[in-house]
């Protein structure tokens, strides 16, 4: 981790300080989480290849557009990068909002398949490998988003950006959520992330091995259509954009 004087300006801060001692304590377990990252991303990427390839023939076969959706988010210390994820969405000009609702139109036929099982996450192992996000942590943000985040909010950056934790678990169902709201960028900054960053402050405290397997675990059952989505509880993309 970064020395204390060498963080942004934005994240020094009283409300970081806390999160941030308790994760420079944690040297041995954020060096066996990021080796942890490592080998699993490169044995996935390895085993995924035949699914790699097939979903790239049939997003290209669906609609026109590349295989993967490349767009800016935002990692570990605030720096800007651009994720790996197959493209669920027609390609358009207009920006659109920021998070997907359900039945979107801008989804494609590959894309709502795709996106039930959570597929087009899985090109983020790429991202993983690259050191540029880990298996287990806060989903990236789009700059916009991260601009409004709480000074306590900033904690979560300390981690590289997830492919998935508890959140997005407990908030499989954003897109149904969001569908009756009239401004679906607002809902989701109003009152979607506030939430969802109570569990991702939370996991700050758990990083290690044994927490992502735990994780990586109940991801799977979810995408299998277990899990325990907010939907489920009858209270409040997954993800932004696509």
């Amino acid at each position: 981790m970064k020395r204390w004087e060498d963080l942004p300006v934005a994240m020094r801060t009283p409300e970081v300080r806390p999160y941030y001692d308790a994760l420079r304590r944690k040297r041995v377990g954020r060096f066996l989480k990021r080796a942890f990252d490592v080998l699993l991303s490169l044995v996935l990427l390895i085993l995924l290849l035949p699914l790699f390839l097939l979903l790239a023939v049939a997003i290209k076969l669906d609609s026109r557009g590349p295989v993967f959706f490349r767009q800016t988010r935002v990692t570990r210390y605030g720096r800007p990068f651009r994720i790996h994820k197959f493209r669920s969405m027609k390609v358009r000009t207009d920006p659109g909002a920021s998070v997907t609702v359900k039945d979107d139109p801008r989804v494609t036929r590959v894309g709502r398949f795709i996106r039930r099982f959570r597929l087009d996450e899985i090109s983020q192992l790429i991202d993983v490998l690259e050191g540029k996000m880990t298996l287990v942590g806060t989903r990236p943000e789009v700059p916009e988003y991260v601009a409004a985040y709480t000074p306590e909010m900033t904690a979560t950056l300390l981690m590289p950006a997830g492919v998935t934790g508890l959140a997005s678990i407990r908030f499989k169902d954003e897109a149904e959520l969001l569908e009756s709201a009239e401004n679906a960028d607002e809902v989701y900054l109003r009152k979607i992330l506030p939430e969802k960053m109570k569990y991702n402050l939370e996991e700050l405290s758990r990083v290690g091995v044994a927490h992502d397997l735990g994780i990586l675990a109940k991801t799977l059952f979810a995408a299998l259509g277990g899990g325990e989505g907010k939907k489920n509880e009858k209270t409040e993309s997954e993800d932004k954009h696509d």
